[in-house]
């Protein structure tokens, strides 16, 4: 929700509880005028005005909370970056068509791939994609890390 209307929120939430204090305040005043046989030295006026100040101040409290975020500005959001513009930083001006094809691939997939799947997107057997995944590991773009028995290659951060 925005400020403002969480401010109103408030506000109205303000309202709604002084309507409420201001009828238990009438209430306890004709219950307490029906009871207390002292008339207007009671006691029990005494509690109702304490009673009825906490109510307004905290109302008051509330109305200010409610304005303060009614005038406040909003807050700017800080965008992370998306995939797609993590993407644009990689420089594949060097690289040849499967060479570009394997790290768009790897992109793709959150910067992480097993090699038995990059062999299969990219319709290579195995000594092909060894010598692929050699060269780009050569010019700094991947690095493969054994995990069991597979390999999963990691794009570098450049």
């Amino acid at each position: 929700m925005k400020n403002k209307s969480v401010g109103l929120l408030i506000i109205g939430l303000a309202i709604v509880i002084g309507v409420i204090v201001f009828l238990f305040n009438n209430a306890l005043t004709t219950i307490v005028d029906t009871s207390c046989s002292h008339g207007p030295s009671c006691s029990m006026y005494g509690t109702i005005k304490t009673q009825t100040y906490i109510g307004i101040a905290l109302i008051g409290v509330i109305v200010i909370i409610g304005i303060v975020l009614l005038f406040a500005k909003e807050e700017t959001k800080i965008v992370t970056k998306t995939i797609k513009e993590k993407r644009k930083k990689l420089d594949l001006s060097g690289l040849e068509g499967k060479e570009k094809e394997a790290v768009k691939l790897i992109q793709e997939n959150n910067n992480a791939m097993f090699q038995a799947d990059l062999m299969e997107k990219l319709n290579l057997g195995k000594v092909g994609l060894t010598r692929l995944l050699d060269k780009l590991e050569a010019k700094q773009f991947i690095e493969r890390k054994r995990r069991g028995m597979n390999n999963i290659v990691v794009l570098k951060s450049q």
